[in-house]
C-alpha cells in the first residue's frame, strides 16, 4: 500500500508555476484568505468566462492577478470596461492597487480544468455522461491530445 502524491504538488516548480507567487511570515493566513476571496469572487462573477487558472502576485502595495482564460472579450469588456470595473470591485476587498493581465487559451479542448467543466456541465445539463467524455476525447484528440 503506497503513499499517493498529489499530481500538482509533485510538478510544481518542474513543469507547472505556483498560483501565488508571494510569501509572508507574520501574515500568511490573512492573506491566503484574501487569495480565496478573490478566487472566489472571480469564479462567481464571471462563470462563463471560462477561467481555467488564476495567478496572484503581490507586492507590498500592489496585486498582481493573472487570469487564464479561454474567453478574454468576456473578462475584458468593450473596450475595457469590465477589466476596470473588476479592478475597482477587487481593489474594494483587498484594499490594494490592483492590475489584471489576461491570457489567452488558445485550445481550451487541451486545458484539463475546462474541459472538467464542460463535462460537469452537459452532466447538470441532463446529457448522459458517456456521450460528454466521448465528446470530450473527441474534441481533444482533434486538437492534437496524444492520449
Amino acid at each position: 500500500m503506497g503513499q499517493k502524491t498529489h499530481p500538482i504538488g509533485f510538478r510544481l516548480g518542474i513543469i507547472r508555476d505556483w498560483d501565488a507567487n508571494w510569501y509572508d511570515e507574520k501574515t500568511f493566513a490573512s492573506k491566503l484568505k484574501e487569495d480565496l476571496l478573490v478566487r472566489n469572487y472571480l469564479k462567481r462573477r464571471l462563470p462563463k468566462a471560462g477561467i481555467s487558472r488564476v495567478v496572484i502576485e503581490r507586492t507590498p502595495k500592489r496585486l498582481v492577478l493573472g487570469i487564464h482564460t479561454s474567453r478574454p472579450g468576456i473578462v475584458i469588456g468593450k473596450s475595457g470596461k469590465e477589466i476596470a470595473q473588476l479592478e475597482e470591485e477587487i481593489k474594494k476587498i483587498t484594499t490594494k492597487e490592483v492590475k489584471i493581465l489576461i491570457s489567452e487559451i488558445k485550445r481550451p479542448e487541451l486545458d484539463a480544468f475546462l474541459v472538467a467543466e464542460n463535462i460537469a456541465a452537459q452532466i447538470v445539463g441532463r446529457i448522459s455522461f458517456r456521450r460528454a467524455m466521448k465528446g470530450a476525447i473527441s474534441a481533444a484528440m482533434r486538437m492534437g491530445a496524444e492520449g
